[in-house]
């Protein structure tokens, strides 16, 4: 009965641990504050300054680390006895985690193409949009921006 606490919570830490690691962020760049990215519901016109492709990593919800974790812990939970057992334990909950994430990662989302349109607005101001796809869009182009995406004008 010890051992089943014991591998329920180094299960439950292990999977704790490594949510900690995810990203949240919906933005796959950083443009070192070359440009004001503004995701506001705003509108504005301008013209587009650059177009750069992106690569999206995979998002993932935690669910392929816990099942990882799960399944390592158990496969971990048949090797060894005693204090070796319990290492083993926590060995397979951590790689079977990381595991489960990765795959997770790469069922969800193999990364995607994502399209960096930078604008400088009419006003002067810029505007770095990231969008799925640029459609007829190109440099030099009068654009308007409306709820965080980039139109032709």
């Amino acid at each position: 009965m010890k051992s089943t606490h014991t591998i329920a919570a180094l299960v439950i830490a292990s999977t704790a641990i490594l949510s900690g690691c995810a990203s949240t962020s919906s933005q796959p760049y950083n443009n070192n504050g070359a440009y004001n990215n503004s995701s506001s519901a705003s509108m504005g016109y301008g013209t587009i300054d650059s177009i750069q492709v992106t690569r999206a990593a995979g998002q993932t919800s935690g669910g392929g680390a816990v099942v990882g974790g799960l399944v390592g812990a158990l496969v971990g939970n048949q090797v060894g006895s005693g204090s070796g057992r319990t290492a083993a334990t926590v060995a397979g909950a951590v790689g079977g985690a990381v595991v489960g994430n990765k795959v997770e990662e790469n069922r969800n989302n193999n990364g995607q193409d994502m399209y960096q349109i930078n604008v400088r607005l009419d006003n002067g101001d810029y505007r770095t949009v990231v969008q799925d796809s640029v459609y007829d869009l190109r440099v030099g182009n009068r654009v308007r921006l409306v709820d965080g995406r980039v139109y032709r004008y």
